[in-house]
């Protein structure tokens, strides 16, 4: 059955530091499915997050849309579950896997999986060795962590300022984000702190509370998610630190608003709804030979108060 017209867009190869360098045999999917007959497709997610819901709700909306079946399962950030959510999927004899991984070790070892298998795999938001995996969508990471950073470089305008760092979980997604952040700051902008939260509102709003009284004259936060970002901002006012501009990452409704009432600066708009949409298409494309970028990109936007109305969906709106 043909994708509908606007979901065919071709977006520029972009390889960059989200690609993980993986050793394993080529995978060829085996699993080309007739045209009179619907592809299944198995979306092993990878946690809880407002990431992770808005990727799935935009996933089963457009495999409904293209009279696809889907099979899902959450790993909840388990990599010793993924592996077996892999398997589960291998069982179910679906024609490609969809998957939100956990972390690098995990993937290595679902590629395996899978490949021996003769079913392929799709990524989200990171890849592989091209020759591995049936395709990806990816968010360029590194540049999305860069361009908060700009937005402090243009802020401070040159004077010498601190900068406090609240990362996620060690591994790949939350180090090259706060790679790409701290080596885009100026030379005038010094990370006086950089502790990881676990992508956990409770847990941010400890470090945050801790980082402001250790650098009372911290001037930008930047946090990498806005989950964890209103909890760090409501440490910061509380422990006297209301002048701490922060800055952070996803674009959700929630920080579109926080914006707008200055209790975030900027954020970078990664929808997960555009990466659902397009790792859907993009596989069932793939599984039909049709002729589609291998590994797409999510459009990465710095948005601000002024240009918060315009911001692209973050998730599926009710009936989308």
């Amino acid at each position: 059955m043909p994708l509908p017209a606007h979901h065919r867009r071709t977006l520029v190869v972009l390889l960059v530091g989200t690609c993980l360098l993986l050793s394993g045999c080529g995978l060829e999917s085996s699993a080309t499915p007739a045209d009179d007959e619907p592809t299944t497709l198995g979306f092993v997610n990878g946690g809880s997050t407002e990431f992770h819901t808005c990727l799935q709700e935009s996933i089963e909306n457009t495999a409904k849309s293209n009279f696809a079946k889907l099979v899902t399962v959450n790993s909840r950030q388990d990599a010793a579950r993924e592996l077996a959510n892999i398997q589960d999927m291998i069982a179910r004899h679906v024609d490609a896997i969809i998957l939100q991984t956990v972390n690098t070790t995990a993937l290595k070892s679902d590629i395996a999986k899978a490949g021996s298998a003769h079913i392929p795999i799709f990524l989200t938001s990171v890849s592989a060795d091209p020759s591995d995996i049936l395709g990806a969508v990816v968010v360029d990471l590194k540049a999305v962590g860069k361009l908060d950073a700009d937005w402090i470089e243009d802020a401070a305008a040159g004077r010498e300022v601190q900068v406090g760092v609240i990362a996620g979980a060690p591994g790949a997604a939350s180090d090259l984000l706060v790679g790409g952040f701290t080596r885009g700051l100026p030379a005038n902008a010094k990370v006086v702190a950089n502790q990881p939260a676990m992508f956990v509102a409770a847990k941010a709003k400890t470090v945050a509370a801790s980082m402001i009284k250790a650098h009372p004259d911290l001037d930008y936060a930047f946090v990498a998610n806005e989950e964890m970002a209103f909890a760090a901002r409501k440490a910061l006012d509380a422990a006297g630190g209301k002048k701490v501009k922060i800055v952070t990452v996803n674009g959700t409704d929630e920080a579109l608003a926080a914006l707008k009432d200055g209790r975030f600066a900027a954020t970078v708009s990664n929808s997960a709804k555009d990466t659902g949409e397009l790792a859907v298409t993009n596989t069932i494309s793939l599984l039909r030979k049709e002729k589609v970028e291998k590994i797409a990109t999510t459009p990465a936007r710095l948005i601000t108060r002024t240009n918060a109305d315009t911001a692209p969906l973050y998730c599926p709106s009710d009936g989308s």
